[in-house]
């Protein structure tokens, strides 16, 4: 635990050293899980927008994007649900005066339990070497078999318990469990109780006369109500999507674990609209398609799995969700719910207004029922981060702290480093730096050595440094730096931009999913 906490600590103050995440309102003592992403940190996050954008919307003739307001109709929020269901069962700690989600402290023992099992399998593929199977061990093991029954127990148990609001019984369970909280060891716990997440506010010119409003809470509903809108303009037929990318407010009472769990962030959803009967399987092909999408960002399938939902929301009829290995263990990344037609339908009842869409094939009105996609940039922001950044020996016993990020996300995707300013040197660097900067964000240096300049580099992830000495000058040829591998080989200028292509552009990403 300790080796985890000292890593955590270490990404993320390499995130604020290198120009990557900054606490918000720093000279102003900040504000708690509130963050301000830097030059560095702007330039990844946009990269990986761009990277969902193009996979989701323009590389699908039936997926289209759109960006929807932050402030909606109040009745919106009735509708949805989130006015009188949008709560996360809360606990107090009399000892230590801290609040945790119910839900979550119960949730990371369960993640020991599994912990305890894995160990259990490494052991027995260390004992057993290349005879060991995998399967066979974990579908016959005792030790195995009884630590994940009781996590299956555990959690079914929780789920049954707020899906009848028996908060009694939720607090009961980790008494049972001796549950005690993680930083004090104190099991001196309050009674379990509901806490609503939204954001209020008002929208008006004096007090008497303003209306009461929320901050949206999540990006779907700004989706459903321009359901139609979309659906004429773009003259889509069943099925079909719509995208969208934005911000989203939530008064997370227990926020923690820098930018995984932020009262402000982002959402990256995609609501894809199909006929009634048909969404369990359009359901599962979605949990395939995100899956792989993951996967060709290159971090290892080992660091991924499913979690199928226990407790389902009152909208849906199946949901998973894809979680990720993070620094401080496997945690949701990306939300994909068969949210049948509940939302479409509460909004044509509160609205009055019809939402329907006549399938020609079937000759019939209906409310096409929606299956969602929903991954938090911010999470996978830092998913994407903490698996990049590495410390390496070097052959010469020195260490290097790298980020290894995809090419294409990469901040920087070049560096133009002449050896020295003068001699004419800097002058063709920068020459360099004025042809590729249309087509690739650039970084122009002079200041310091070649070797701090290349380290510099290596940890916001630059993929390549082009180093410019003298006999560039007269065969107009670089140095080109590999972040990787760091080798160096001798090309020509004239090569720099499709070298740089090749190795950056977003197809390398696109055409693995």
């Amino acid at each position: 635990m300790a080796k985890q906490e000292d890593v955590f600590k270490k990404l993320i103050s390499h995130a604020k050293e290198y120009g990557f995440i900054f606490p918000s309102s720093e000279i102003y003592d900040g504000l708690s899980a509130i963050y301000d992403y830097g030059q560095n940190g702007a330039e990844l996050k946009n990269n990986i927008k761009q990277y969902w954008w193009k996979a989701m919307v323009q590389l699908n003739d039936n997926i289209v994007g759109i960006d929807s307001a932050i402030f909606m109709h109040p009745t919106i929020w009735k509708a949805s649900g989130h006015v009188d269901a949008f709560n996360d069962p809360l606990i107090d700690n009399k000892d230590s005066k801290k609040r945790f989600r119910a839900d979550v402290l119960i949730e990371d023992y369960c993640a020991k339990l599994e912990e305890k099992a894995q160990k259990e399998i490494e052991k027995a593929a260390k004992r057993f070497g290349d005879a060991f199977d995998k399967n066979e061990f974990e579908n016959t093991n005792p030790r195995v078999l009884e630590y994940r029954e009781k996590q299956k127990t555990i959690l079914s148990r929780m789920a049954q318990s707020l899906e009848k609001e028996d908060l009694a019984d939720v607090k009961a369970l980790i008494e049972e469990l001796e549950i005690a909280d993680p930083d004090t060891g104190s099991k001196n716990w309050t009674d379990v109780r509901q806490f609503n997440l939204m954001f209020g506010t008002k929208l008006g010119a004096s007090a008497d006369t303003a209306t009461d409003l929320y901050l949206r809470p999540e990006t779907a509903q700004g989706i459903f109500v321009n359901f139609l809108n979309v659906q004429k303009t773009s003259r889509q037929k069943l099925p079909f999507g719509i995208a969208q990318i934005g911000k989203a407010f939530r008064n997370e009472i227990v926020a923690r674990q820098f930018i995984f769990r932020m009262r402000e962030f982002e959402q990256m959803e995609m609501q894809y609209f199909v006929p009634p009967g048909t969404e369990l399987g359009f359901y599962e092909t979605w949990k395939e398609k995100r899956l792989n999408w993951h996967l060709a960002l290159g971090l290892g399938a080992e660091n991924y799995k499913f979690h199928d939902h226990e407790k389902l929301a009152h909208y849906a009829n199946a949901a998973a969700d894809i979680e990720f290995k993070f620094p401080f263990g496997f945690k949701e990344l990306e939300g994909i719910h068969s949210r049948t037609d509940f939302d479409l339908s509460a909004h044509e009842k509160h609205s009055g207004r019809k939402l329907q869409y006549f399938d020609a094939e079937r000759n019939e009105n209906y409310v096409p029922y929606v299956v969602e996609t929903s991954v938090g940039l911010d999470r996978l922001f830092l998913a994407i981060f903490s698996n990049s950044l590495k410390d390496e020996v070097l052959e010469d016993g020195s260490e290097r702290t790298v980020l290894s990020l995809p090419p294409a996300l990469a901040p920087v995707k070049a560096a133009i480093l002449p050896l020295m300013k003068k001699d004419g040197l800097g002058e063709y660097g920068e020459k360099i730096f004025n042809d590729l900067k249309y087509d690739f964000n650039m970084i122009y240096e002079d200041k310091d050595s070649i070797g701090k300049r290349y380290r510099r580099q290596d940890a916001i992830g630059t993929p390549f440094c082009i180093t410019i000495d003298h006999d560039s000058l007269t065969d107009n040829t670089v140095t080109l730096r590999d972040r990787d591998t760091m080798k160096q080989e001798r090309v020509a200028v004239a090569d720099l931009r499709r070298i740089i292509d090749e190795k950056t552009n977003f197809r390398n990403l696109l055409s693995k999913i």
